[in-house]
């Protein structure tokens, strides 16, 4: 299978590590000079850019997290000033308070480039008619595929999410060969083309690249056998650039990283001490090359472990194992990343409930399934049924307008869902991959 930067991806590993270098110290200066929350994160630490002569550097510096870029609502983790803003970006988070991520002009021809990489490692190539079923929007997944799908030169169909019918007859009509989104979706795509009876080899996909939800390799033999293609797993995140930063070869024994454009780092969730090659633990990402927003540190809150050894494709690049948990209590519902302190300030809005809730995650065949249980308050659990649906809707609506999910929505009488001393239990999820697999 090709290699679509040979210059980069297959760099002598200590040539690699000066490219780093020069590109670290680049952006520590940058971000010092630019970004007032560096400036102070530096000074407190005593710290000043001509500190860094070595990538072992940069473990002297402090982490970066989702709360800090929250402080920082909504542009005051920028290094550059608005009017070189051409893109912005935004996830939401715990608070309600969105992290936003801009892209200067270069950072999109970046950001093409770099999913360039990871759709050639899928086997996409020129050729081929690449259809997306992730949601465009200020969701990174879609618009960023899309971006490597046209570098690469394939046709880009933005079919976006839903609509399974319609998805379908897109492949029939134009004849799809590649498709991108979340796996499950493409489980149930396989299920929906059964039940129409069409067989895959009626159609024309050949490869698929799928993430933004954890997936297992039991996933995977199910997604390749039901729809007759070649699966690949990608890894993104909205703070660093979006997906791009890292993806599967042909030999499938990790995702590569782009090291010339990110500085990986595992560490200790507990301690925040490094951890050596192979060891799991918490990735932590230093972009290198970003012009709006340089990264120094940014703690992923993914578990995974790193292998820095040769790969057979001939890519020289670090290689870091399929992410399926994290140290966080966030949920990855359909591609939609959920906390529970969302739904909780959503809840509180709604006239009636109790501070008592749970969210039960399952899987009904290839989708996922999503049940909210909130407790209703004595006075009003008694009410018409009537008035119970139209809470149930109310609440849906607004997790709806609020968080972009629509789940079933459950009313139980107070007092019924388990209390415990400790923390509350605000999730149970049933998923089979919920770990990973």
């Amino acid at each position: 299978m090709p290699v679509w930067s040979k210059r980069w991806e297959c760099m002598d590993r200590e040539e690699l590590q000066q490219v780093q270098l020069e590109r670290l110290q680049a952006t520590v200066n940058r971000a010092y000079k630019n970004v007032r929350f560096y400036h102070q994160q530096m000074d407190a630490a005593d710290l000043a850019p001509e500190d860094v002569q070595s990538l072992q550097d940069i473990r002297r510096f402090p982490f970066t997290t989702k709360d800090d870029m929250r402080e920082g609502y909504p542009y005051e983790m920028f290094a550059v000033p608005l009017r070189e803003i051409v893109r912005i970006h935004a996830s939401s988070g715990t608070t309600g308070q969105p992290t936003v991520c801009g892209y200067t002009k270069r950072d999109l021809q970046t950001w093409s480039e770099l999913v360039a990489r990871i759709m050639t490692a899928g086997g996409v190539t020129r050729n081929d008619v690449v259809q997306i079923f992730f949601g465009y929007g200020l969701f990174t997944g879609a618009f960023g595929h899309h971006y490597g799908a046209e570098e690469i030169g394939a046709s880009v169909i933005p079919a976006s999410a839903g609509g399974t019918q319609r998805q379908i007859q897109l492949m029939q009509d134009f004849r799809t060969t590649a498709l991108v989104g979340t796996p499950s979706y493409a489980l149930y795509i396989a299920e929906v083309l059964e039940e129409m009876g069409i067989h895959p080899d009626q159609l024309s996909l050949r490869v698929g690249l799928f993430g933004a939800e954890p997936w297992s390799e039991r996933m995977r033999e199910a997604i390749e056998n039901k729809l007759h293609i070649t699966a690949s797993d990608n890894y993104g995140l909205s703070e660093i650039i979006g997906p791009g930063v890292s993806g599967e070869c042909e030999h499938r024994n990790g995702m590569h990283i782009s090291e010339d454009h990110f500085l990986p780092e595992i560490i200790d969730p507990q301690t925040g001490e490094l951890l050596e090659p192979g060891q799991e633990g918490e990735l932590v990402i230093t972009a290198l090359t970003r012009e709006a927003m340089p990264m120094i540190r940014f703690r992923t809150r993914d578990l995974t472990t790193l292998d820095v050894e040769p790969c057979p494709c001939g890519r020289t690049t670090a290689r870091m194992a399929r992410v399926g948990q994290r140290t966080d209590d966030m949920i990855i519902y359909r591609g939609v990343n959920i906390y529970p302190s969302q739904v909780e300030a959503i809840l509180a809005e709604v006239e009636g409930t109790e501070p008592h809730f749970q969210i039960v995650l399952d899987r009904k065949g290839a989708l996922d399934e999503m049940e909210v249980q909130v407790e209703v308050s004595p006075e009003i659990f008694p009410d018409t049924m009537r008035k119970l649906v139209e809470m149930e809707e109310r609440i849906r609506s607004r997790l709806a307008a609020q968080i972009g999910i629509s789940p079933r929505i459950k009313l139980v009488e107070p007092k019924t869902l388990e209390r415990t001393s400790g923390k509350a239990q605000r999730v149970i999820d049933r998923r089979p991959d919920a770990e990973g697999g």
